[in-house]
């Protein structure tokens, strides 16, 4: 069994846990709740509290990963603040968390700088959460468009203005298309989604989009903005003719959302979509091995592949002050990009699983993790 690798404690939590969930598989109950039956589980388990801050967009599944995992290990509790991937990386590097959740990977600069706090093998990146991000926008009657990249970036910088513009009508023909302002929102914090769907733009439509891939907004253009994933969808399900970009988990109700244009066609997004588009990554070079950073790419061809996609993170030290601190870390984490953590998170968040591969390079990673001697 593969969770004995991580020490008796953590292989007992991801045990536990693992119980835990499967009295929950029946369910097709997709909302934030998790199950409340809880495993009876026999043995030591980890105990104690674990701070973690992050990425705005994993709170639907941090919420049943935290809940499921406090009902498996009774003396275990997870805090998480959902402050964007931004203020993740800081937290994890200036030793106030002791892991960030994070929706881009840690800078070369940053991996260095974890040295600090994390040990002389310094922080690192273990995918827990794949989702597609959503352009969604509030069209009254109208819930599907098509759009390719490079309308995507003149809608985000400003030069189309109105929904019934004639490069929105091209792609959309039948369409009744309002005679509306397009009001942009994006992120005023900084933001793994942000960077995600500027890599994005940067890479399919980089004659339209001319500045680079970058977690905090541009500031030259001009838009509304909000904090945090539910603050974005917030203001554009408020506001008629808003758009944004967000993690497909928090658009509901009447927004609706983009088909973007890969190769010739137009792929819907989905969960199936964002796995196909992950697939087509490869590892980040020059990296330590147990680092499981990658690289996307956007302009992948391949059918049915949604490339605005992030991988979410959780990055670890690889060396805590504590062995108890270092078996918490590893029974969560562990959790969470375990089958029964995965399934939690895709019935809660619509995410979609790491695949059997990244799941056994994410568990081997986690060995590295341990406490000072």
């Amino acid at each position: 069994m593969k969770a004995l690798r991580f020490g008796r404690n953590a292989a007992i939590a991801v045990i536990a846990v693992s119980a835990l969930a499967l009295t929950a598989c029946g369910s097709d109950n997709a909302t934030n709740t998790a199950t409340s039956a809880a495993p009876s589980a026999s043995g030591p388990k980890v105990t104690g509290t674990l701070t973690g801050i992050g990425s705005s967009a994993q709170g639907a599944a941090m919420d049943v990963w935290k809940t499921n995992f406090a009902s498996a290990n009774s003396g275990a509790t997870v805090q998480y603040s959902p402050d964007g991937s931004g203020a993740g990386r800081k937290a994890i590097l200036d030793g106030s968390a002791q892991f960030a959740g994070s929706d881009a990977y840690l800078k070369d600069e940053e991996l260095a700088s974890s040295k600090d706090k994390c040990g002389p093998d310094g922080a690192i990146d273990i995918p827990v959460y794949i989702s597609p991000i959503a352009v969604a926008f509030n069209l009254p009657g109208i819930t599907d468009l098509k759009l390719d990249a490079a309308t995507v970036a003149k809608i985000f910088r400003g030069q189309i203005s109105n929904w019934n513009d004639p490069a929105i009508a091209a792609l959309n023909p039948g369409v009744q298309l309002p005679d509306l302002k397009v009001t942009p929102v994006n992120r005023s914090d900084d933001s793994g989604t942000t960077t995600n769907f500027t890599d994005y733009l940067s890479a399919v439509a980089p004659e339209v989009w001319t500045d680079k891939a970058a977690g905090i907004w541009p500031a030259s253009l001009q838009g509304e903005n909000a904090k945090g994933t539910s603050g974005v969808v917030k203001t554009v399900t408020d506001t008629p003719g808003a758009v944004t970009y967000a993690d497909d988990s928090a658009v509901s109700g009447k927004l609706g959302t983009a088909q973007i244009k890969v190769g010739d066609s137009f792929t819907k997004i989905s969960a199936e979509a964002a796995s196909k588009a992950v697939d087509a990554g490869k590892p980040v070079e020059g990296r330590n091995p147990n680092d499981l950073a990658i690289k996307l790419d956007r302009t992948t061809t391949v059918a049915g592949a949604y490339p605005i996609v992030l991988v979410s993170y959780h990055i670890v030290c690889t060396t805590y002050d504590t062995q108890a601190t270092a078996d918490l870390v590893k029974a969560f984490v562990s959790y969470a990009a375990s089958d029964a953590g995965q399934k939690a998170a895709a019935d809660a968040a619509k995410s979609a699983p790491l695949s059997k591969t990244l799941q056994d390079k994410a568990m081997a990673a986690l060995e590295a993790v341990k406490g000072k001697a």
